[in-house]
């Protein structure tokens, strides 16, 4: 380790005297030249690098996140971006435009030219325009290459601290097994959020777009104050730290641009928008899985389990995860891809060769199981880790019970408490469930929002919720035949 801090030190000296000089000390190439601002800058990542670390990223992404399915929405939003980017600093890059399927209000983008929009943050938009100069935000921080420094700050960071320990204690807890998918819980400096606004407003403002709505939205934004979901996902203020006089600065840039390029009609493009959202899903979409009652309820897999008192539940595609209130254990439920309990035990054993302390066959409300106790060896303690294979359907799946050994017995009896009251899921009214959506409503005559809205059912939260969700100004007077957005509530038991 000693060694490693030197490195570390002697790194951290020699940069200071110029870029030039620790790429022929160190790496080669260590520094690369801004696509945006042409200067030279510490760059552990080629290009080709960059492309191949976007291109696994990806698939871990997808795997633990999900797309949303919907053809028709995923065409009109990779138009867009596809437009943006051939007028960008890196219009030769290969352009992923994806929609996850969360609930959390944010957008991605990874090195490589992999950007990624939630459908919550989709279900927030209110145009065309507002989409378009997003796009061109999260494009733009491909282009001035944010992610790969954040990615070459921290593989600076793992010589010092040790390889690996960046997240936490091991593959088992944190779920990331590759430093790409934690750069989405990077946080990006204000500088490097004002430059991609720049850049979004510059895109945007080029491919014809008002980027004024940009600003409009980061309005309606801070109004709102979205946080994380329960995919475990950030919300976007987590990712995207606001710069200082941030709307303002928007608004002068895109009017800058507009005098600069002289075209008369800018687009916004509200109605055809709204048109292209009615019907996403809005929230949590109860199908893939609910608690109610402190219990989890999954329709499509048809089972059920207790939730701890007071645990916190994260749910995403991949993994099931449930954290302890001091977050001192955890538990995580996970779908394997093993025909038996036995097979997914001997693997689970060998991937990572814990010490056994005990294991046993058992039947599970009628499951055939496997348990198994076990020590597992990090970087930084020893986890007691107690863990079920359950076999149901033809599939098996998985629980892991983990907190350190010393704290373990504090735990043991939830966790096998938990992982005994797994069960078949057979209510009729917990299995047939519908999520809310978005459905776009004509406004009858000309009214304020806000009476727009209470004449349709909406008051008290909701109504403020909706008047949000339409670009937060209760007063604003809405034409007849406008478009605004509700949300029809599914049907959740």
């Amino acid at each position: 380790m000693n060694g490693r801090n030197a490195m570390l030190k002697k790194i951290i000296t020699i940069t200071t005297l110029g870029c030039g000089l620790l790429g022929l000390l160190f790496w080669i190439p260590s520094c690369a030249v801004n696509p945006v601002s042409g200067k030279q800058e510490f760059m552990l990542l080629s290009e080709q690098e960059e492309i191949q670390l976007g291109r696994e990223t990806d698939h871990q992404i997808i795997k633990q996140y999900g797309v949303y399915e919907d053809s028709k929405l995923t065409t009109y939003f990779n138009d867009i971006g596809q437009r943006l980017a051939k007028i960008s600093h890196r219009p030769h890059l290969a352009y992923h435009f994806k929609i996850l399927d969360a609930s959390v209000v944010n957008a991605f983008a990874v090195p490589g030219g992999y950007v990624y929009f939630t459908r919550g943050i989709l279900a927030t938009v209110n145009s065309e325009a507002e989409l378009a100069s997003l796009i061109g935000h999260e494009i733009g921080h491909i282009t001035a290459r944010h992610s790969a420094k954040q990615y070459s700050k921290a593989q600076l960071a793992q010589l010092g601290v040790g390889v690996g320990s960046i997240f936490i204690d091991s593959q088992l807890l944190s779920g990331l097994t590759q430093l790409g998918v934690g750069m989405l819980f990077l946080r990006f400096s204000r500088d490097n959020e004002r430059e991609a606004d720049d850049l979004g407003v510059e895109y945007s403002s080029k491919a014809g777009y008002d980027a004024t709505q940009m600003a409009s939205f980061f309005e309606m934004l801070e109004k709102m104050n979205p946080g994380s979901d329960r995919s475990g996902l950030p919300g976007w203020f987590s990712t995207h730290p606001s710069p200082e006089n941030r709307v303002q600065i928007v608004r002068g840039k895109a009017k800058e641009w507009q005098q600069k390029l002289r075209q008369k009609d800018w687009v916004i493009h509200h109605d055809l928008y709204l048109r292209q959202i009615d019907g996403i899903i809005f929230g949590d979409d109860p199908r893939h899985g609910f608690v109610e009652e402190n219990v989890f309820y999954h329709p499509g897999n048809r089972f059920q389990f207790p939730v701890p008192a007071k645990w916190k539940l994260n749910h995403r595609p991949s993994q099931i995860q449930i954290v302890s209130e001091g977050q001192g254990a955890v538990i995580l439920l996970n779908e394997s891809p093993f025909s038996s309990p036995q097979e997914a035990a001997s693997i689970f054993t060998t991937q990572y060769k814990p010490y056994v302390i005990r294991t046993d066959a058992l039947k599970v409300n009628g499951f055939p199981s496997q348990r198994i106790i076990s020590d597992l060896q990090t970087q930084q303690k020893v986890l007691r880790v107690m863990s079920y294979f359950i076999e149901k359907d033809q599939k098996v799946f998985i629980f892991h019970g983990i907190s350190s050994s010393s704290t373990y017995p504090r735990y043991e009896t939830i966790f096998d408490h938990t992982f005994r009251q797994f069960k078949e899921l057979s209510d009729p009214k917990r299995i047939h469930v519908k999520p809310d959506r978005i459905r776009i409503h004509v406004a009858k005559e000309l009214d304020t929002l806000e009476n727009t809205l209470r004449s349709l059912g909406f008051q008290n939260e909701r109504l403020r919720k909706m008047v949000l969700l339409n670009g937060g100004n209760p007063n604003q007077m809405i034409p007849a035949n406008t478009l605004i957005k509700v949300v029809e509530k599914g049907r959740f038991y």
